[in-house]
Protein backbone atom coordinates (compact mmCIF):
# COMPACT_ATOMS: atom_id res chain seq x y z
CA UNK A 1 0.00 0.00 0.00
CA UNK A 2 2.86 2.36 0.86
CA UNK A 3 4.47 1.67 -2.52
CA UNK A 4 1.22 2.57 -4.27
CA UNK A 5 1.05 5.92 -2.44
CA UNK A 6 4.68 6.68 -3.25
CA UNK A 7 4.06 5.88 -6.93
CA UNK A 8 0.95 8.07 -6.87
CA UNK A 9 2.89 10.93 -5.26
CA UNK A 10 5.61 10.58 -7.90
CA UNK A 11 2.95 10.67 -10.64
CA UNK A 12 1.25 13.76 -9.19
CA UNK A 13 4.48 15.64 -8.55
CA UNK A 14 5.61 15.35 -12.17
CA UNK A 15 5.39 18.54 -14.17
CA UNK A 16 3.09 17.02 -16.78
CA UNK A 17 0.22 16.49 -14.34
CA UNK A 18 0.62 19.94 -12.82
CA UNK A 19 0.83 21.46 -16.30
CA UNK A 20 -2.33 19.61 -17.29
CA UNK A 21 -4.12 20.91 -14.19
CA UNK A 22 -3.07 24.47 -15.00
CA UNK A 23 -4.21 23.95 -18.59
CA UNK A 24 -7.64 22.75 -17.48
CA UNK A 25 -8.05 25.72 -15.14
CA UNK A 26 -6.96 28.15 -17.86
CA UNK A 27 -9.27 26.43 -20.35
CA UNK A 28 -12.20 26.83 -17.98
CA UNK A 29 -11.43 30.52 -17.52
CA UNK A 30 -10.94 30.95 -21.27
CA UNK A 31 -14.33 29.31 -21.87
CA UNK A 32 -16.09 32.36 -20.37
CA UNK A 33 -14.23 34.65 -22.76
CA UNK A 34 -15.03 32.47 -25.78
CA UNK A 35 -18.69 32.20 -24.76
CA UNK A 36 -18.89 35.99 -24.45
CA UNK A 37 -17.22 36.50 -27.83
CA UNK A 38 -19.67 34.10 -29.45
CA UNK A 39 -22.83 35.37 -27.73
CA UNK A 40 -22.00 39.08 -27.63
CA UNK A 41 -20.06 39.59 -30.86
CA UNK A 42 -20.73 36.87 -33.41
CA UNK A 43 -24.30 35.75 -32.74
CA UNK A 44 -25.80 39.26 -33.19
CA UNK A 45 -24.11 39.43 -36.61
CA UNK A 46 -25.39 35.95 -37.49
CA UNK A 47 -28.86 36.98 -36.26
CA UNK A 48 -28.69 40.05 -38.50
CA UNK A 49 -27.67 37.93 -41.49
CA UNK A 50 -30.44 35.37 -40.86
CA UNK A 51 -33.16 37.95 -40.09
CA UNK A 52 -33.09 37.16 -36.36
CA UNK A 53 -33.96 33.49 -36.79
CA UNK A 54 -33.58 31.80 -33.41
CA UNK A 55 -32.14 28.36 -34.01
CA UNK A 56 -32.83 27.34 -30.42
CA UNK A 57 -36.59 27.27 -31.08
CA UNK A 58 -36.36 24.74 -33.93
CA UNK A 59 -37.59 21.29 -32.97
CA UNK A 60 -39.15 18.15 -34.39
CA UNK A 61 -41.96 16.47 -32.47
CA UNK A 62 -41.57 12.70 -32.76
CA UNK A 63 -45.20 11.95 -31.89
CA UNK A 64 -46.49 13.64 -35.07
CA UNK A 65 -48.41 16.38 -33.25
CA UNK A 66 -47.98 20.06 -33.97
CA UNK A 67 -46.92 22.39 -31.17
CA UNK A 68 -46.80 26.18 -31.43
CA UNK A 69 -43.46 26.46 -29.64
CA UNK A 70 -40.67 24.47 -28.07
CA UNK A 71 -41.92 25.50 -24.63
CA UNK A 72 -45.40 24.10 -25.40
CA UNK A 73 -43.90 20.83 -26.64
CA UNK A 74 -41.79 20.50 -23.48
CA UNK A 75 -44.79 21.33 -21.29
CA UNK A 76 -46.78 18.55 -23.01
CA UNK A 77 -43.84 16.18 -22.34
CA UNK A 78 -43.73 15.38 -26.03
CA UNK A 79 -40.78 13.42 -27.40
CA UNK A 80 -38.84 16.04 -29.34
CA UNK A 81 -35.57 16.44 -31.16
CA UNK A 82 -34.23 19.93 -30.53
CA UNK A 83 -32.48 20.32 -33.86
CA UNK A 84 -32.04 24.04 -33.19
CA UNK A 85 -29.81 23.35 -30.17
CA UNK A 86 -27.64 21.14 -32.36
CA UNK A 87 -27.39 23.84 -35.05
CA UNK A 88 -26.47 26.45 -32.39
CA UNK A 89 -23.84 24.13 -30.90
CA UNK A 90 -22.45 23.47 -34.38
CA UNK A 91 -22.23 27.20 -35.13
CA UNK A 92 -20.54 27.79 -31.75
CA UNK A 93 -18.06 25.00 -32.47
CA UNK A 94 -17.22 26.39 -35.90
CA UNK A 95 -16.69 29.88 -34.49
CA UNK A 96 -14.45 28.56 -31.71
CA UNK A 97 -12.52 26.41 -34.21
CA UNK A 98 -11.91 29.42 -36.47
CA UNK A 99 -10.81 31.60 -33.55
CA UNK A 100 -8.45 28.91 -32.24
CA UNK A 101 -7.11 28.32 -35.76
CA UNK A 102 -6.10 31.98 -36.06
CA UNK A 103 -4.66 32.04 -32.54
CA UNK A 104 -2.57 28.93 -33.22
CA UNK A 105 -1.51 30.25 -36.63
CA UNK A 106 -0.30 33.48 -35.01
CA UNK A 107 1.51 31.61 -32.24
CA UNK A 108 3.17 29.29 -34.76
CA UNK A 109 4.34 32.26 -36.81
CA UNK A 110 5.67 33.94 -33.66
CA UNK A 111 7.50 30.78 -32.56
CA UNK A 112 8.99 30.30 -36.04
CA UNK A 113 10.26 33.88 -36.12
CA UNK A 114 11.77 33.42 -32.64
CA UNK A 115 13.47 30.19 -33.74
CA UNK A 116 14.74 31.94 -36.87
CA UNK A 117 16.23 34.77 -34.76
CA UNK A 118 17.95 32.23 -32.53
CA UNK A 119 19.30 30.37 -35.55
CA UNK A 120 20.64 33.60 -37.04
CA UNK A 121 22.49 34.55 -33.86
CA UNK A 122 26.11 33.70 -34.57
CA UNK A 123 27.83 31.43 -32.11
CA UNK A 124 31.24 32.63 -30.96
CA UNK A 125 34.07 31.03 -32.88
CA UNK A 126 36.32 28.58 -31.07
CA UNK A 127 39.60 30.24 -30.11
CA UNK A 128 42.62 29.26 -32.14
CA UNK A 129 45.31 26.93 -30.77
CA UNK A 130 47.63 29.90 -30.13
CA UNK A 131 45.00 31.65 -28.00
CA UNK A 132 44.31 28.43 -26.06
CA UNK A 133 48.03 27.97 -25.42
CA UNK A 134 48.42 31.58 -24.23
CA UNK A 135 45.40 31.15 -21.91
CA UNK A 136 46.98 28.02 -20.39
CA UNK A 137 50.27 29.85 -19.86
CA UNK A 138 48.44 32.76 -18.21
CA UNK A 139 46.56 30.39 -15.89
CA UNK A 140 49.80 28.62 -14.94
CA UNK A 141 51.52 31.94 -14.19
CA UNK A 142 48.60 33.01 -11.99
CA UNK A 143 48.75 29.70 -10.14
CA UNK A 144 52.49 30.11 -9.48
CA UNK A 145 52.01 33.61 -8.04
CA UNK A 146 49.48 32.35 -5.52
Amino acid sequence: MKKMFSEFYEFISKGNVIGLAVGVIMGTAFNNIVTSVINDLFMPVIGLLTSNISFESWFIALNGESYPSLTAAKAAAAPIITIGNFISALINFLIVAVILFFIMKGMTKLMESQAKKEAETPTPAEPSEDVKLLAEIRDLLKAQKN
